[in-house]
């Protein structure tokens, strides 16, 4: 669709002039003879640019501009100036004008100040409807989406938030498995009431089940004190258990017994203690292959998995790509005090096209790197990390026929370490395991 400009100068060879020269570059072009007029067909709509005369009769092209801004924002306005109004033209630059450009005219430097404030102004135009859709529609608890696999997700937690299921949340790591947990606590009855987080592959199995269940004083060495566990903190609320997968079988059998019982004793105690508890659960392992390994109990599978909800990784959601681009270049703004008013359509497709291994954390990481490293206002193509920009982003392992399984899993944890550079947080996250079965399996092979 062509750009409709709107020329506005008193001099009508100076307006028809400009028409005419700028129809020749394509643009649908009106015409004003002073500001008043202007004005006029500006609020009839559809003008995407406009180029004024400063000194005119009736309302002058420094009023015009004040005027247009206050109104329409991003209608880039360019000012005609001669020489003995160039201050005036400065001025008019620090009050909200594009650009300025003296008379007589040169058509084609006013052809590219033209094309460029269209530009600027698409991407600002862009970025505010992106950001007004985000605030109207597309956000949920701070979670970000209008994909229909989130759509579904929104659906689920505002069924299930008001209920007391359990709730099991699939997903891999970076997917934004812990904001699904707050929204569901946050929209349930019991959001005035405790709500505790435990990262279960944090911790070793004695910490964790004293972490869980608290502790007698006495009860191992170095405990000095009694200490209340993480359910009877969470008693009538919200216990999130994240990375459930994780915890040991001598501890999932007491957490089992927690669920069904409500009750449990402090490690050391002996005196039951009653509690209600609501438990969301989070992990990034297929928990039914984890029962037929034997790792998992099935029992307590079937008592967490009451309801499920599988958070989709960020490669299967692209649409919501743009949307979380633009949220984050808005928040990290704020933050670092940049001015960033965009970013381009090739930038955006390029992070659009982007796998995402990490998923929306590595976006956000990402995002937050270019608004703090970049010197513009409109983020562009340089300013993507180079392996962003790749369309063949990851190599490709090849693992011969007549290798092992055991061998082909040694391979391809080496490759990705390699392509991580070291990094095991990253490899783990990229191969969809804990770190701790990371460490585990490079103790096993060898690899240092």
């Amino acid at each position: 669709m062509k750009a409709k400009l709107l020329v506005v100068d008193d001099e009508i060879n100076i307006r028809e002039g400009l028409k005419k020269a700028l129809s020749l570059d394509g643009y649908e072009v009106e015409v004003a003879q002073d500001g008043q007029e202007a004005l006029d067909k500006i609020d009839e709509g559809d003008i995407d640019l406009v180029i004024t005369d400063l000194r005119m009769p009736r309302v002058s092209g420094e009023e015009l501009m004040k005027e247009a801004l206050s109104r329409y924002p991003y209608i880039p306005v360019i000012i005609l100036t001669g020489h003995g109004t160039i201050e005036n033209a400065v001025e008019a630059m620090r009050n909200g004008a594009y650009d300025f450009i003296t008379k007589p005219l040169n058509i084609d430097k006013l052809s590219l100040i033209v094309n460029r404030a269209l530009e600027n102004s698409s991407l600002k135009r862009q970025n505010r409807e992106l950001l007004l859709q985000l605030k109207k529609k597309y956000s949920f608890e701070n979670i970000i989406g209008k994909s229909t696999p989130m759509k579904n997700v929104f659906e689920t937690i505002e069924l299930v938030a008001p209920s007391r299921a359990n709730v099991l949340i699939y997903g891999e790591s970076g997917t934004g498995k812990e904001m699904i947990a707050d929204a569901i606590h946050h929209n349930s009855p019991r959001e005035d009431k405790s709500y505790i987080k435990v990262h279960c592959a944090a911790l070793p199995e004695s910490l964790l089940e004293s972490e869980l269940f608290g502790h007698e004083k006495g009860a191992f060495t170095g405990a000095i004190a009694r200490k209340r566990g993480r359910f009877e903190l969470a008693h009538l609320g919200t216990l999130f258990l994240d990375e459930v997968g994780e915890i040991p079988s001598q501890i999932q059998v007491k957490l089992l017994r927690v669920i069904q019982e409500r009750e449990f004793e402090r490690v050391g105690g002996e005196i039951p203690l009653k509690v209600d508890v609501r438990i969301i659960s989070a992990t990034n392992k297929n928990l039914k292959e984890e029962v037929e390994n034997g790792t998992f109990r099935e029992d307590l599978y079937y008592r967490l998995d009451v309801v499920s909800i599988h958070v989709p990784p960020l490669r299967e959601r692209r649409d919501d790509v743009p949307l979380m681009v633009h949220k984050f270049m808005e928040e990290f703004s704020k933050e670092n005090n940049k001015e960033i008013e965009g970013i381009t359509n090739a930038a955006l497709q390029a992070l659009v096209a982007y796998k995402w291994p990490g998923n929306v954390r590595e976006l956000r990481n990402v995002i937050e790197s270019i608004v703090v490293l970049t010197k513009g206002s409109i983020i562009s193509e340089q300013d993507l990390p180079q392996y962003v920009l790749s369309r063949d982003e990851q190599s490709h392992l090849k693992i011969p026929s007549g290798v092992t399984l055991q061998e082909a899993e040694k391979r391809l944890i080496l490759f990705t370490l390699q392509n991580t550079g070291g990094n095991k947080t990253k490899a783990s996250e990229i191969l969809n395991i804990g770190r701790k079965t990371l460490h585990r399996k490079l103790g096993e092979y060898g690899i240092a």
